[in-house]
């Protein structure tokens, strides 16, 4: 174990890798600890593999003023950072090893990509067939303000993603917000926030709202029920930037629909499909002890099976609802039905957000690529090895607004420090909120970036850190007060 101040005793260049090093978004495990047998934290190499990198973070952050995908520089900096680690292992007489290591990292993120993909096309899926029309049609009937909208996305988001992935929720959630407030950027943008700390937060408290909770319940620290504890404090983290943000909201009506909004045939077995979906993702992993990739693929070949019999059953269905809509003398359907393209999941995919594909690429690749130097390591036993455990797991959680919280927390199991149920439960609750202080901070928000492209960015995100920070503080404290017995 290194001492306390190893801090003092590196490059400046490397204290600043130590906090920016781990960002992976939806990143697996074991990127985490990928370390390999050459220390390069103090080569030249290290040095300038993190300068690339802070540099390629300071390009993305600035996406909404330079108008630059955001994918673009982290795709080079992924190149050139394996190209170094490459070049040093060559080297060294050890070529394989950095090949071995790459392609674990390249495995890493085809589970994450084929998470997303799936993800993305049956929302896609259930727009096209215009569930989210509807529901927007639905809300507006219902003669909600804007004001109760914020807070019935927000505690929808809260509710689902204690069960269902935060990122999920939180993309169907935007879905809905994007379709009621169209047109609306400035009611859109709070609602993506609140709607991206809501999921968040809901996933806290829950042994299956989130991969962090689920890795700490089957590593034994914590017991299923145990996790209930954080209800509380999740509600605070929730409540309290919603609360401020809901003075900031201008209360009026949404614009009133025009036409009356109908399902495409299937919308309804396809939002089935997509429950099914989800609860298979997440069996998978916690029964079975598959990545829940593969639950989503399994969903992705029933929605094709589905769409397969959606396309050779229209022709059917059309005769028989023209039989229908003649006797009523309904001719505004009638008209409609000349519209009718057959369901095609192809196109569904081709329309996923694929910017926020490769930035997840370019993202996962440089922090293995970093990982496998050694930052990381160096990271949890800096922390660890000196550190009063309520301190570290705070600082942990800061960190989490660049780093994703699944490597941190895979970090913090790896390294066993011996630490109260009470503490346990502070890194899990802080390692699931933390990441909302930044849009990037999170998968939730790194989604809704692409999905509410140019209306929820970076900068809008930043403008409300104090009033997130604050609620984060808040859960901490109401934690402490309430869970003290478990410390």
């Amino acid at each position: 174990m290194k001492p306390p101040n190893v801090l003092a005793t590196r490059h400046p260049a490397c204290r600043v890798a130590w906090l920016l090093t781990a960002l992976c978004l939806f990143a697996f495990p074991s990127l985490a600890f990928a370390a390999g047998p050459l220390d390069l934290t103090t080569s030249l190499a290290g040095i300038v593999s993190v300068t690339i990198f802070i540099l390629a973070y300071a390009l993305v952050m600035s996406e909404e003023i330079i108008h630059m995908r955001k994918s673009k520089p982290v795709l080079v900096a992924a190149g050139l950072i394996w190209a170094m680690v490459a070049w040093v292992y060559v080297q060294a007489g050890m070529p394989h090893e950095a090949e071995s290591a790459f392609k674990e990292t390249l495995l890493e993120y085809t589970e994450l990509l084929l998470f997303l993909l799936v993800a993305m096309t049956y929302i896609n899926a259930m727009e096209e067939r215009r569930v989210f029309d509807a529901l927007r049609a639905w809300l507006v009937r219902k003669g909600f303000s804007y004001r109760s909208l914020f807070w019935i996305t927000g505690c929808l988001a809260f509710g689902i993603s204690s069960i269902a992935n935060n990122m999920t929720t939180a993309m169907l959630m935007c879905a809905v917000v994007l379709k009621v407030a169209e047109g609306d950027n400035k009611f859109i943008s709070l609602c993506c926030v609140n709607v991206v700390v809501a999921s968040n937060a809901g996933g806290a408290f829950s042994p299956f709202g989130d991969i962090t909770t689920l890795m700490v319940w089957q590593a034994g620290q914590v017991p299923f029920e145990g996790f209930f504890a954080l209800l509380v404090p999740a509600i605070v983290n929730f409540m309290v930037p919603a609360v401020i943000m809901n003075f900031f909201i201008v209360n009026r009506q949404p614009a009133a629909l025009t036409e009356n909004v109908w399902l495409k045939r299937g919308a309804r077995r396809i939002i089935v499909l997509f429950l099914i979906t989800v609860a298979i993702s997440v069996l998978c992993h916690s029964i079975l002890y598959l990545p829940p990739a593969m639950g989503m693929m399994f969903g992705l070949g029933l929605l094709q099976f589905f769409g397969y019999y959606l396309r050779r059953s229209l022709p059917r269905s059309l005769e028989r609802k023209r039989e229908r809509y003649s006797r009523r003398g309904d001719w505004k359907k009638l008209e409609q039905l000349g519209s009718v393209v057959p369901f095609d999941i192809f196109s569904r995919i081709a329309r996923s957000e694929w910017d926020t594909l490769l930035f997840f690429y370019g993202v996962v690749m440089c922090v293995g690529g970093l990982g496998f130097m050694g930052y990381l390591s160096l990271l949890s036993e800096t922390l660890y090895g000196g550190w009063d455990p309520v301190w570290a797991n705070v600082v942990l959680g800061l960190i989490s607004a660049v780093v994703d919280n699944i490597p941190v927390m895979f970090a913090v199991l790896s390294m066993a420090p011996d630490m109260s149920e009470g503490n346990w439960l502070l890194i899990t609750l802080t390692a699931g909120v933390g990441g909302s202080l930044l849009s990037m901070g999170s998968a939730a928000g790194v989604a809704l970036m692409g999905q509410a492209r140019g209306i929820y960015t970076f900068a809008v995100h930043l403008r409300w850190v104090p009033a997130i920070l604050l609620g984060y503080v808040a859960s901490i404290v109401a934690h402490l007060l309430i869970n003290a017995s478990l410390f």
